[in-house]
C-alpha cells in the first residue's frame, strides 16, 4: 500500500547544505584532483566539486586519454622530465596496479587517493551554477553554489580562496575573470606559429572507441545517424580494424564552433563519425579481419582540448617556450611540443596536428596561475594564462596537474599569511611557496632545493657516511643472443661525466658482412644549454675500426660536470653490443627525425632539432662499453644537490653492486629533534608511465629500490627500526613521527633492485617540523 502525503507537508525547495573550507576547488579532472590532494596534505581543508561521477576528466574511463606531459612518450629531448608530486604518485601507483592500462582502474586509484584524504570533502555529480560575490568587495568570490542531480541537493561552498580547474572555466566566467577564446593574431605576442583563418583558431573535441575480437562472426547494423559515406572524412584511409582507444586522437571535430556552448552538437557529430567508421570497417569488405570483432565501447563524453583561457598577470607565449626563458617566479614546467590541430578536425585535408618541439622543458611562472582581476581566484588546468600557441604545449594533463599542485602549495602560504594569490608571487611568500613545493618532490627546472631555499633541512648539519660508492668502469655485454643493435640510425650512450678528462671509451662492434675494413665514426657531444639534452655541441670526433678492441680517446677536458652523448654514427652494416645493466643517469638513445608535415614546411626553423629518444626494451638498457679510467659520479655528496633526478650531473648516490648491505648514515654532533624523514628514489623519471591503453611490461620501474629500512639512534644510544617498505614503487616516501624525537643518527638500509641494477638514492632529508612539507595520510603508499 503506497504512502500518501499531502502536498502542503512537503518542502517545495530543494535540500540545501552549507560547506566551509580553506580552499574550494571547482573541477575534478586530473588538475583539480591533484590540486585538492596536494592542498589537503599541506594542511588545508578542501572542498572538491566535480560535475562527473568519477574523477580524472580526460584521464577517466569516461574519455580514456592517457596522461602525458613533458616526457611525451619519450619522443623528445626532455630527459628525466616526469613531473613529480602527487601526479607522479598516481602514475607510479597506476603503473603498479594497472600495467594493462585498464581505464576503469584509473578511476578507482584517483577516487581512493581523494577518499583517503581526511581534509577533502568530495562532491561528485555536482555542477557549479553560481558564483556569489562578497558583499563588501564585488571583485571577490565569497562562495559558489552547486547542484547534485543524484541527491537533489544544492550546496553552497564558502572559502577565502578558490581554484577554477573546470576546463571551461565555469567559475572564472561567472565571477567575471578576464578570459580569451580563440587564437591571438601573430603580432600580439610576436608568434610565428599563430594560425591563420584557414587553419582555425580553436582545437576541437575527440571521442574514442574500443573494439574487441570475440572469436566468432559478429554482425553490425549502424544507427541511422551514423555517417553513411566515410570518404567524407579526408583521413578515412588511416582507419584500420585494430587501432582503438586514444590512438584515435585525430577523430576530432568542433574547432569552428563554440567549444563551450556547442559541445553537445560537437558530440553528436563525433558519434556520427565513430559509428560510421565502424560501419566502414565492418561492412565495406575491405577489412576481413574485422569479421569476428565487435564494438566494445564508445565514449559518451567528448575529450575537450580548448575553450576559455584566463588572463593572469602574465601570459605565457611562444617565445617563452622556444627560448626556454627563466622566470624569477617559476613554480612549474612543461615540455610537450607546441601541438596545434586544424579546427576542422577529421574534415580537414591537413595533417591531424602540427607539432613544434622546443629544446627542452620550459618554466611556467606563478603569475600565470591566478586571475588578474578576481583577487582570490587561482587558475589551474588547461585554462591557465597562456596564449593559444603556448597553450598548445601547456594543455596536456601531466603539465596541467603539475601547475595545479603549485597552486595548492601557494594556497597554503596564502592562508597562513592571510594574503591573496598575487601577494604570494614575490619575496618571502614566494620563497616559502617554492620550498614547500620542492619538498613535495615536484621539479622546477633550474630551481634546486638547495641550502639557501631549504635551510631547515637537518641533514645538512649531519656528517654522512655510505657503505660503498658505485664506480662506472664497464657496462657488461648482455649474454642474450639478440642483444645487438644495428647502426641503421645514429645511436648514443647518454651519461653524466664529472669535471676533468673524458675517459677513454671502448664499444663492442661487429660488421655484418665479410668486410674487415669497416670503420665507425664516434662523436662526443653535449648540449649548449644547462640541463639540456639536445646534442647540439660537438666536442670531438674520432674514427674506430670495427673488430678492434681500441679504446677511443677524445682528448677532451670538461670544465664542469656535464651530460654528454657518446654517439655512434649511422653505419647500416655494423651493429653494437647491448648491456642489460641499468645505472641511474645512463641510458641508450637513438636519433629520430621530426616527420615532415605542412607545419614543417611553414616553419622550417623550428624543425632543425634532432630528437634523441631513449631506446626502450626489448633492444636493451645501455650500450655495452668500457671506461678507462672509471667514472666516479655517484658519491655521497650527490644526495644534497637539491635536485632529485639526473641532469647535468647524476644527483644520485649509487651503491656498489658488490655491496651486500647498502646503507646511508647521518650522524649529528648533538641530538636533533626530528619530526619527519624524506627519502627520494629513482623510479626512472624519463618513463612517461602512460596511464591507459599502452600497457607496460613491469609493475615497478626497474631502477626503483623496492626494499628499504629506516633506523634511528636515540640519545640513549639504542638503534630502533622506525619504518620501511618491502614493496616500494614510489619516488618520494615520507616517514612522519607522531611527535618529534631526539635523535643522534639516522641510517637507511637498502637492497639492490636486481643483480643488474645497483641501489640508488636521489635525496635524504630530515626536518623538525613534520608539516614543513606534504603529509600523506596514514595508509598512503607514499608514506612510510
Amino acid at each position: 500500500m503506497g504512502l500518501t502525503v499531502e502536498p502542503s507537508a512537503i518542502s517545495r525547495s530543494l535540500r540545501q547544505e552549507m560547506l566551509g573550507a580553506d580552499l574550494t576547488v571547482v573541477g575534478g579532472g586530473l588538475a583539480g584532483t591533484c590540486c585538492a590532494i596536494t592542498a589537503a596534505r599541506q594542511g588545508l581543508r578542501v572542498t572538491l566539486i566535480q560535475d562527473r561521477p568519477v574523477l580524472g576528466g580526460n584521464a577517466s574511463s569516461e574519455v580514456r586519454l592517457w596522461v602525458l606531459g613533458a616526457t611525451s612518450h619519450g619522443n623528445n629531448n626532455n630527459r628525466w622530465a616526469r613531473e613529480g608530486g602527487v601526479v607522479d604518485e598516481f602514475l607510479c601507483e597506476n603503473y603498479w596496479r594497472n600495467p594493462e592500462g585498464n581505464p576503469l582502474i584509473v578511476d578507482t586509484i584517483l577516487l581512493e587517493m581523494v577518499r583517503n584524504e581526511p581534509n577533502v570533502t568530495l562532491l561528485l555529480n555536482t555542477a557549479v551554477f553560481e558564483a556569489c560575490k562578497a558583499v563588501d568587495d564585488q571583485d571577490r568570490i565569497a562562495s559558489v553554489r552547486a547542484f547534485c542531480s543524484q541527491n537533489s541537493t544544492i550546496y553552497e561552498a564558502k572559502s577565502p580562496l578558490f581554484v577554477d580547474a573546470s576546463g571551461d572555466g565555469v567559475l572564472g566566467f561567472m565571477a567575471g575573470a578576464a578570459f580569451r577564446m580563440g587564437a591571438e593574431p601573430p603580432d600580439e605576442f610576436g608568434e610565428s606559429l599563430a594560425p591563420d583563418e584557414g587553419y582555425g583558431a580553436l582545437l576541437g573535441h575527440s571521442i574514442y572507441f574500443y573494439s574487441k575480437d570475440v572469436g566468432r562472426p559478429v554482425r553490425y547494423t549502424p544507427p541511422s545517424y551514423a555517417l553513411d559515406d566515410i570518404t567524407k572524412v579526408p583521413r578515412f584511409r588511416r582507419f584500420d580494424a585494430k587501432t582503438h582507444g586514444c590512438r584515435l586522437w585525430w577523430i576530432e571535430y568542433g574547432g569552428r564552433l563554440d567549444t563551450v556552448h556547442e559541445t553537445e552538437a560537437i558530440k553528436w557529430e563525433l558519434w556520427k563519425v565513430v559509428y560510421g567508421v565502424w560501419d566502414h570497417i565492418k561492412n565495406s569488405g575491405e577489412f576481413p579481419e574485422a569479421e569476428t570483432m565487435t564494438l566494445e565501447w564508445v565514449g559518451t563524453v567528448p575529450g575537450k582540448r580548448e575553450s576559455r583561457r584566463f588572463e593572469g598577470d602574465y601570459m605565457l607565449s611562444q617565445t617563452d617556450l622556444a627560448e626556454q626563458r627563466r622566470f624569477d617566479d617559476a613554480v612549474a614546467f612543461g615540455g610537450w611540443a607546441v601541438d596545434l590541430h586544424p579546427a576542422d578536425g577529421v574534415y580537414s585535408d591537413k595533417p591531424g596536428c602540427s607539432q613544434f618541439h622546443v629544446r627542452g622543458p620550459f618554466q611556467i611562472p606563478y603569475r600565470c596561475l591566478y586571475s588578474r582581476n578576481v583577487p582570490n581566484l587561482f587558475l589551474a588546468g588547461r585554462l591557465i594564462s597562456a596564449s593559444h600557441v603556448a597553450f598548445g604545449a601547456t594543455r596536456v594533463m601531466a603539465t596541467c596537474a603539475h601547475a595545479a599542485q603549485a597552486v595548492a602549495v601557494a594556497a597554503r602560504v596564502c592562508r597562513d599569511r592571510a594574503i591573496d594569490p598575487r601577494e604570494a608571487g614575490s619575496g618571502a611568500a614566494l620563497r616559502e611557496v617554492r620550498a614547500r613545493l620542492l619538498r613535495s618532490a615536484q621539479h622546477v627546472p633550474h630551481v634546486p632545493l638547495d641550502a639557501e631555499l631549504d635551510e631547515v633541512d637537518l641533514a645538512r648539519s649531519a656528517s654522512i657516511e655510505v657503505s660503498s660508492e658505485f664506480v662506472l668502469d664497464t657496462l657488461p655485454p648482455s649474454e642474450r643472443e639478440d642483444a645487438w643493435a644495428t647502426l641503421d640510425r645514429p645511436r648514443a650512450l647518454l651519461m653524466q661525466l664529472p669535471a676533468g678528462p673524458v675517459p677513454r671509451v671502448a664499444f663492442e662492434l661487429q660488421a655484418e658482412g665479410e668486410r674487415g675494413d669497416t670503420e665507425v665514426t664516434v662523436e662526443l657531444q653535449t648540449s649548449s644549454r644547462d640541463d639540456g639534452f639536445s646534442p647540439d655541441r660537438l666536442l670531438a670526433r674520432r674514427t674506430v675500426a670495427v673488430g678492434t678492441a681500441m679504446a677511443i680517446d677524445f682528448g677532451v677536458l670538461l670544465n664542469r660536470s656535464r651530460a654528454v652523448f657518446v654517439c655512434l654514427a649511422e653505419t647500416p652494416d655494423v651493429r653494437v653490443r647491448l648491456s642489460d645493466r641499468w645505472v641511474t643517469g645512463v641510458m641508450a638513445v637513438s636519433r629520430w627525425t621530426c616527420p615532415s608535415d605542412d607545419a614543417a614546411e611553414r616553419h622550417p626553423g623550428l624543425h632543425d632539432m634532432e630528437l634523441w629518444p631513449p631506446t626502450r626494451r626489448p633492444e636493451g638498457k645501455s650500450l655495452a662499453c668500457h671506461f678507462d679510467p672509471p667514472v666516479r659520479g655517484y658519491a655521497v655528496e650527490q644526495l644534497q644537490t637539491g635536485c632529485f633526478r639526473p641532469g647535468w650531473q647524476s644527483h644520485a648516490w649509487v651503491a656498489d653492486l658488490a655491496d651486500a648491505e647498502p646503507s646511508v648514515t647521518l650522524t649529528w654532533p648533538e641530538p636533533r629533534r626530528v619530526g619527519r624523514i624524506d627519502l627520494h628514489f629513482d623510479t626512472d623519471l624519463d618513463h612517461p608511465m602512460e596511464s591507459v591503453l599502452m600497457g607496460h611490461g613491469e609493475r615497478v620501474a626497474p631502477h626503483c629500490v623496492r626494499t628499504f629500512k629506516v633506523f634511528t639512534e636515540a640519545v640513549d644510544g639504542d638503534w630502533r627500526l622506525a619504518g620501511g617498505s618491502s614493496d616500494n614503487r614510489h619516488s618520494h616516501r615520507v616517514l612522519v613521527f607522531d611527535e618529534p624525537v631526539e635523535l643522534t643518527a639516522v641510517r637507511v638500509e637498502l637492497e639492490h633492485p636486481s643483480a643488474e641494477v645497483p641501489a640508488a638514492m636521489l635525496g635524504l632529508r630530515c626536518y623538525a617540523d613534520a608539516n614543513c612539507g606534504p603529509v600523506p595520510p596514514k595508509g598512503s603508499p607514499s608514506r612510510v
